[in-house]
Order: structure tokens, then sequence, then C-alpha cells
């Protein structure tokens, strides 16, 4: 199957503009045009029209190298604002609205970088959980003693129980919310929400 991938697939686009490793990208699409977005350790955050083919926006403001970068569907649907959230080693999240040309919020004060960001798969997207290198996952969870690199929200559904009984990764606490985090202690684990406590 992969031959076959490697075999039809084609180059589409190529962006050029970043003047260190391309460290996160993300693809959403806003107003019938497709978006990607970029973070770097040359400390930017880029928006890049796929449709186009051409960089639209760079946001200079983090201090350090840009871990994660993730599109708002949350902001876009309820606001109608084009947001973007980035992670850094500067020790602060940022929002930044690519529509408009500038920062929307900073969250610093932090004594860690931060690095892995998810929004939520539930609430149209309202929660925004992330990693930071003091081994927690925002704001419930603790990694044993190692850094939080990446992170992913799911919701896992049973449906073929419906007593809410616990599958292998199962439901916990009836509403299936879960984040599983991945870490430099060479681990990958599998949180419930609700109850904050690890599944076996």
């Amino acid at each position: 199957m992969f031959e076959t991938f490697r075999s039809s697939s084609k180059l589409i686009n190529t962006f050029i503009g970043h003047t260190d490793t391309v460290r996160s990208i993300d693809y959403s699409t806003f107003d019938g045009c497709q978006f990607t977005c970029s973070g770097s350790t040359d400390n930017t955050v880029r928006v890049w029209d796929v449709d186009n083919n051409k960089q639209i926006q760079s946001f200079n403001g983090h201090l350090g190298n840009v871990y994660c970068v993730k599109f708002s569907l949350y902001y876009y649907h309820n606001y109608c604002q084009h947001v973007i959230c980035s992670s850094s080693a500067d020790k602060t999240i940022r929002f930044w609205d690519f529509k408009h040309n500038k920062q929307l919020q900073k969250f610093n004060g932090h004594l860690n970088s931060f690095y892995g960001i998810e929004f939520s798969p539930f609430n149209g997207g309202r929660y925004l959980c992330f990693g930071s290198g003091d081994k927690f996952v925002y704001g419930m969870l603790k990694h044993q003693n190692h850094y939080i690199f990446s992170m992913d929200m799911k919701i896992i559904n049973n449906n073929n129980d419906n007593n809410n009984k616990m599958n292998n990764i199962g439901v916990i606490g009836g509403n299936g919310y879960t984040i599983c985090s991945g870490s430099d202690d060479k681990t990958i684990r599998i949180w419930d929400i609700e109850t904050t406590k690890q599944f076996n």
C-alpha cells in the first residue's frame, strides 16, 4: 500500500519562508479558503494561503522556539475570528488573529516551556489542553517526572455497551472524554478527563 501511495503521490505546494526547523503545522478551512499554519524554531508563527500558494502572515511575538500551532474552530464558529493558538519555549501560549494581524491573548507567568496543545473535540473546541516542561498536562494530570511533548484529546465511545462498562481503554465516568499524552519517559498515557485518572 505504501508503494502504491508513493508512486501515485505528487507534490502540490512548497512553502518557503521559515529560517529554521518547522516544528508544527496545522490545516483548516475558513470562509471557503484553505490555510496552513506553522510554528518554527525561528520563533515565528506563519500562515499560508494554500489556494494561492503564498504566505499571508508572520507573527514574531514569541521569544523562543514555537513548539505547537493549532487553528481554533471555536473562535471561528462563535466569534467569526480567524485564530491560531501557539505554544513556545518562552513559557507562553498565545492566540493570534491572522485576519487582522494581531495578538489577541497571551498566557504567561509559567515557569516552564509549553509543548503540545490540543483543542477539545467536544463543546465546539472551547477547551484547550496543553503539556508543559513541569511534567503536567494542564490543568489536571501529572505525567510522572518527565516532559510532555505531544497530546491528543478524543471522545471514546463504547457503542456496544449501554451500561458504560470499561473496555480495554475504556469509558470511565460515562462521558468518554480522554487525553492521550506522549513524554520523554518513553511512554504514551491515556487519561480520563472527568476522573483525572490514568487508564490501566
